[in-house]
């Protein structure tokens, strides 16, 4: 019986040592040339809103991906601020490579992730399609 609950409190402090969750969202992708070729162009970051961000968050690091070529590396940004609750991002505070699918419509991920020291503190998700 011991061993049950000594399992079942570390079990509990694993959860709740797990990274939380907060929230992002993007209007659109902002003022970007069109581009269906396949050649992304560099560009400025869209706006981003995000909400319940950590107490203590230092840095935010922005990465997009393409989900339906996921090995393409986009790039992304780093911000240093000191935030939490709510914060927006401006358009252009940092470049990456524009969504710019070969054929079709891809769907891209935006991922933010609240840094504290080195330490991922929680991360954040946005999805939209291009074009």
């Amino acid at each position: 019986m011991k061993t049950l609950a000594i399992l079942a409190a570390s079990a509990s402090l694993s959860a709740s040592a797990a990274m939380a969750d907060f929230s992002m969202s993007f209007s659109g992708w902002g003022n970007i040339p069109s581009c269906t070729n396949g050649s992304p162009n560099t560009v400025g970051n869209p706006a981003f809103t995000l909400n319940d961000v950590p107490p203590g968050t230092t840095q935010i690091e922005f990465r997009l991906k393409d989900l339906d070529v996921p090995n393409y590396n986009h790039g992304g940004g780093k911000m240093k601020l000191q935030v939490n609750g709510s914060v927006k991002i401006p358009a252009g505070s940092f470049k990456y490579k524009s969504p710019c699918p070969p054929s079709g419509r891809h769907t891209y991920e935006w991922t933010a992730t609240a840094m504290k020291g080195g330490k991922a503190l929680a991360k954040a998700s946005a999805r939209k399609q291009y074009p």
